[in-house]
Formats: C-alpha cells, sequence, structure tokens
C-alpha cells in the first residue's frame, strides 16, 4: 500500500474527513491543506484506519500508569 493510501480507512472515516475538510475549505483554507487538516484529526478520534469492532479495546493491563508516592507528614 502506498503512503498517503486511505484504503484502510472504514467508510464512516472517510466520510468524517470529507466533512471535516469541506468546513475548512469553507473558512478559507486551500483544499490540500484542508484535507491534510482533516485526516489529522481523523486519526487523532480514532487512531488511524480499521480500528473500530469487537476485541478493540484496551488491553488486559487496566492499572492505572500514575506513579504513587507515599504521602510525606508534615508537621
Amino acid at each position: 500500500m502506498a503512503r498517503g493510501s486511505k484504503e484502510k480507512y472504514t467508510d464512516k472515516q472517510k466520510r468524517q474527513a470529507e466533512h471535516i475538510a469541506e468546513g475548512y475549505e469553507e473558512r478559507g483554507v486551500s483544499e490540500k491543506t484542508a484535507k491534510a487538516r482533516a485526516w489529522a484529526t481523523v486519526n487523532k478520534l480514532s487512531g488511524g484506519g480499521n480500528k473500530s469492532g469487537s476485541g478493540r479495546g484496551k488491553g488486559s493491563d487496566r492499572t492505572s500508569k500514575r506513579k504513587t508516592c507515599p504521602r510525606s507528614s508534615k508537621r
């Protein structure tokens, strides 16, 4: 698959990108820039192509990644 190909995206993601690009173009952004921004937005929202469906949730390690520090007593 060539770089920049949109084959791996779902129909919903393609529709979203088209709608977002139209909004940018209405605001005066060039067509090329609008498409680039639209696909960047779709990628940010969905994480890339073909990510929908069951079994695509978080991994089995659902523990918090935040470090826990013991509280120091202030006297």
